[in-house]
């Protein structure tokens, strides 16, 4: 029942794209952990099963709670819903975003060359009034 999963047809590519990310997120952690507990001196012989022992049981059974989580009907449902309406998504064309991009370019030059003079002209001013 807890290894079972949920709906195993439906949203398969964001369930386990989301499960690898999360593993990779866990991964670091440990990673992170092992390092931090490498720098432990150990005075005895169990000090290398202890730094990488932990981070490795941590590792297992926060991959164990990801699969869980990722088979959970409430979480489950909701990456379904997610994936199907990412499938209804009109995406534009190549011409449209090169257009786009385009006329964003062009009013973020326009806007930083109008904010410039704006505060020349305030400086100007400034060190005319208080000079």
């Amino acid at each position: 029942m807890f290894f079972r999963i949920y709906k195993p047809g439906q949203g398969k590519y964001t369930r386990i794209c989301t499960a690898i990310s999360a593993a990779v997120i866990v991964g670091f952690g440990c990673l992170r952990l092992y390092r931090i507990l490498q720098a432990f001196d150990w005075q005895s012989w169990w000090g290398p099963w202890i730094e990488s022992m932990i981070p490795a049981i941590l590792f297992a059974v926060l991959g164990i709670l990801i699969f869980y989580l990722v088979n959970r009907p409430a979480v489950a449902d909701f990456l379904i819903a997610g994936e199907g309406e990412i499938k209804k998504v009109n995406w534009s064309s190549r011409r449209e975003i090169a257009v786009s991009t385009f006329i964003v370019i062009v009013v973020v030059v326009v806007m930083a060359i109008l904010l410039g003079t704006t505060d020349f002209g305030f400086r100007l001013f400034f060190d005319w009034f208080f000079a």
